[in-house]
This record gives C-alpha cells, sequence and structure tokens, in this order.
C-alpha cells in the first residue's frame, strides 16, 4: 500500500511539473543534468508548490495569479543558471529557456488576437445585446438554465470557453435576482457547457489550442470530440434540471442597440480564424501568423470607422449618445486584455518549463504512460486538471510526447478540456464565476454537483472510446517542425 501510495503522488508531482523538452540534446549546449534527486531540484519543486498554492488560493488572498508565478519563474532558472555554470556550462541555461520563451511567445500572440477581437465585440456591445435580448423573452428559470447552457456549450468554442461563461453568467445574474438556487445551477452548468464545447475547438480553450499548434491533431479532427463533448454536457445538466425552480422570472424591456461595424468586427473574426487556419494547413506556418494577419483586418476597420464616423447619421444610445460617431481605437481593445492570464501563462511556461530542464520529464512519462497505461493515464489528466489547472498538465503531456494515435491525443484533450468542471477551481471559466456570482457560485456549492459532472466526464469518455474507435487505429500526426 505504501508503494502505491509514493508512485502516486510521485507521478502527481512529476505530471504537475515537466514542460517543454528539447527537439535534441545538442539543443542545451551539452549533456543535461539531472537535478531530480538533488537539493536543488526539491528546492525547485517547493518555490513552484508554493506559488501555485497561492495561485489556487486567489479568490481568498485575492493576490492575483500571475504575480506568483512569475516570481516562480525567475527564481527556478536563476537557479538552473547556478548549477549549469558551475558545471562548465554557462550558457545552457540561455539555450533552454529562450526555448521555452518561443513556445511562449507563439501562444502570447495568438490568445492576444482572440481577446483583442473579444473585447472589440464587447465594446461595439454585441454581447450587451445578446444579454438583453434574452432578458426580454421572459423565460421560466428552466427555460433559461438550458438556453444559457447550449448558448455557451456553441459560442465557447469561437469566443473562448472564460469569456463565454462571464457573458452567460451575466444573463443569469440578470434575471436570476435574489433566486441564489437558480443562479448556482445556471452558473454551474454553464462551466460544465462552456468547458465541454471549447473541448472540440482548437479556440475554445488553451490546451486545445496548444495540441493544436503543436500539429499533433488537425483543426478538423478536433470536431471528432463533438459527441463526446455532448454528452458530458448533456447528463449533468438533464439530472440538474429537476433541481432548478419551475418560476418566472421578473422579465424587463431594456433594449441594447449595437454600435456602428458590430456585425463586420464578428466577419472579420470568423475571417481571421479561417485565415489562422489556411496558413497552418495549406501554408504550413505557425496559426499565430495568421492571427496576426488578421489583426492587420481589424486595425485597418477602427481606421475605416475612425475616418467615416462624422459621414454616418447619428444613432442614439440607450443612455442618449451618439453611438453612430464614437471613437474606435484597436489598441484599446488590445490594452484591456486579460494580462493577469497571459502572464500567468508566461509564469507557467517559463517554471514548469524549468522543472522539466532538470530532469522530471523521463519520471513522470515512466510512471504515467508506461507503468499505468496510455488509457488510465489519460484519464488521470482529467482529474488532476480539477484539482490543479489543465495548463501546466496539459504541457506536460505535450513535453512527455508519449507515443500515442490519434484516438489517445484526442482523448487527453477531451479529458484535459472537460475534466476541469468537476471543481469550481478547475478551470478559468469556474475561477471567473466564483468572483462574478460571489456569495451564489461558491466552491462547496460545485462541489455538492461533482458526483454528477463526474458521471457526464465518465460518460463522455466512453461514447469517444465508441465514436471515435477509428481514430485510435492510426498515429498522430506528430508535433510541428520547429
Amino acid at each position: 500500500m505504501k508503494t502505491v501510495i509514493t508512485t502516486f503522488a510521485t507521478a502527481l508531482a512529476t505530471l504537475l511539473f515537466p514542460v517543454i523538452s528539447f527537439a535534441s540534446g545538442g539543443d542545451s549546449g551539452g549533456e543535461r543534468l539531472d537535478l531530480t534527486g538533488e537539493t536543488v531540484g526539491i528546492l525547485a519543486l517547493i518555490i513552484f508548490s508554493l506559488s501555485y498554492l497561492l495561485v489556487m488560493t486567489e479568490e481568498f488572498t485575492h493576490l492575483r495569479k500571475s504575480k506568483p508565478v512569475l516570481l516562480a519563474a525567475g527564481a527556478i532558472w536563476a537557479i538552473i543558471a547556478v548549477v549549469y555554470a558551475n558545471h562548465g556550462m554557462p550558457h545552457a541555461a540561455e539555450v533552454g529557456i529562450r526555448h521555452n520563451f518561443l513556445e511562449f511567445a507563439e501562444l502570447m500572440l495568438f490568445l492576444l488576437v482572440a481577446m483583442t477581437y473579444i473585447n472589440a465585440m464587447d465594446e461595439r456591445r454585441i454581447f450587451d445585446a445578446l444579454r438583453s435580448w434574452l432578458i426580454r423573452k421572459g423565460y421560466g428559470f428552466r427555460k433559461l438554465f438550458w438556453l444559457t447552457g447550449i448558448l455557451a456549450f456553441f459560442i465557447s468554442p469561437i469566443a473562448d470557453n472564460l469569456t463565454t461563461a462571464l457573458l452567460m453568467c451575466a444573463v443569469v445574474l440578470a434575471v436570476g435576482g435574489a433566486n441564489s438556487k437558480f443562479v448556482l445551477l445556471a452558473c454551474i452548468n454553464i462551466v460544465v457547457a462552456a468547458n465541454a464545447g471549447g473541448a472540440f475547438s482548437p479556440f475554445g480553450d488553451i490546451t486545445t489550442l496548444m495540441v493544436w499548434q503543436k500539429g499533433i491533431v488537425g483543426f478538423e479532427t478536433f470536431f471528432a470530440l463533438f459527441i463526446p463533448s455532448v454528452v458530458n454536457f448533456v447528463i449533468p445538466a438533464s439530472i440538474m434540471h429537476f433541481a432548478v425552480p419551475d418560476e418566472n422570472p421578473t422579465s424587463s424591456n431594456e433594449v441594447v442597440t449595437m454600435k456602428r461595424g458590430a456585425k463586420r468586427i464578428i466577419l472579420l473574426f470568423l475571417l481571421t480564424i479561417a485565415t489562422a487556419v489556411s496558413y497552418h494547413n495549406f501554408l504550413h506556418l505557425p496559426p499565430v501568423i495568421g492571427m496576426m494577419t488578421g489583426l492587420a483586418y481589424l486595425q485597418f476597420f477602427g481606421y475605416y470607422l475612425k475616418k467615416t464616423a462624422i459621414k454616418d447619421v447619428p444613432d442614439s444610445g440607450e443612455h442618449g449618445e451618439d453611438i453612430g460617431a464614437l471613437p474606435f481605437d484597436v489598441f484599446n481593445n488590445v490594452a484591456r486584455s486579460e494580462w493577469d492570464t497571459l502572464l500567468f501563462f508566461y509564469g507557467v511556461v517559463l517554471a514548469v518549463g524549468g522543472l522539466g530542464f532538470m530532469g522530471y520529464l523521463s519520471l513522470a512519462s515512466e510512471i504515467m504512460y508506461i507503468q499505468w497505461g496510455t488509457n488510465e493515464a489519460n484519464i488521470m489528466v482529467g482529474v488532476l486538471s480539477a484539482i490543479v489547472d489543465n495548463i501546466p498538465v496539459m504541457f506536460a503531456v505535450l513535453t512527455m510526447m508519449p507515443d500515442m494515435s490519434m484516438g489517445d491525443w484526442l482523448l487527453v484533450t477531451l479529458t484535459a478540456g472537460v475534466g476541469g468542471s468537476m471543481l469550481s477551481i478547475g478551470s478559468a471559466a469556474g475561477v471567473a464565476l466564483m468572483g462574478q456570482a460571489r456569495g451564489k457560485y461558491t466552491f462547496v456549492g460545485h462541489l455538492k454537483w461533482a458526483p454528477v459532472i463526474a458521471l457526464g466526464y465518465a460518460a463522455s469518455i466512453w461514447v469517444h472510446f465508441i465514436v471515435n474507435e477509428y481514430y485510435f487505429t492510426i498515429p498522430a500526426l506528430g508535433p510541428a517542425a520547429g
């Protein structure tokens, strides 16, 4: 029994900590030092663990999650630099951190463009218009429960699960009022739906984006996860439906008018996504190049809005302002991006990358994918995602790069995406909603429904094995070069 516990604890620690490995041993400028059993390696683990403990308690400490991981990243790489310099390899740490930084830069710029478009749509009142339309319909709580969940499921593949959850939560809070039971159940449903919807699209979650940018799974192949994702959402929602109050909220006649150019910005965002996919599939360029090209679309359109604003007939907004001539500045939308999330992402990549550089990669790969087995390891990835976060966990898997079929890679993409729904702290959507619906959507309230959500998690895996059996017979595409 003691051996089993030790093995599980070691696997848990090592899965959370290793990340980006190199294409060859020569990238490090010499032989890699195994620091896993050394004092410096243990010190690095302690530093990262303490920093991530602060991340997990952000709700209570109100310390932004980027701060501790930024500090941990700098400290870990400083330790590596000192150790390698003492062994006559002063430039090894520099080569290693540059490789990590390139990985981060690609994903950060990709996310920055996506966030800018979402902020632009928010500034043009697209989401406010959707919210007011739903409220005016006067639907009952049960119908709103399903409507917000279904919308979250289908919007998150494009707008990402975090943004989608915040939008749908605003609707729930507006119509739910003082009915805390409805708000709790609807928020749980939104978190599950947004995470499930994000699992079958490269744009729905950071983890799916990482897998796609690595070149392991093709863009269109992600949609094989659509049916398992539907099962993951529908089963918990169907059970929770009977607990939703069968009442009607007070309706509202509020009308929100979208600003000029709103619909065209939606089209430009879809064109940007098409550009990123085309660059990756047909030109074999990193998707981020297509996204940055798409940012230019928005910049030129913003220039057009500025130059033509005075030529338009003024429209009256909900507060009487001239919404036809309001200025549009794309850089204001860039500034409004979730910089705490982007910097947190940087800290995770660099900190966990440093721990991987120390040698935890081979240990984790041996335990998870050889001793346990591929399916067991991939299912455990989802469980760990609920406890910690899916970003470092998926980075660990991508670093190990186990020899798996396309079906196995789809499985780990699914589990990492939807596993976080089992706890409110397991996904960015859940953490954000605890702040937005403070006092109504809580960790304990979500935890009471964890068994139901776990049932949907297990069912989605079972359905994946059935409907995607073909993919387990073909190899994955393999990581993209460079």
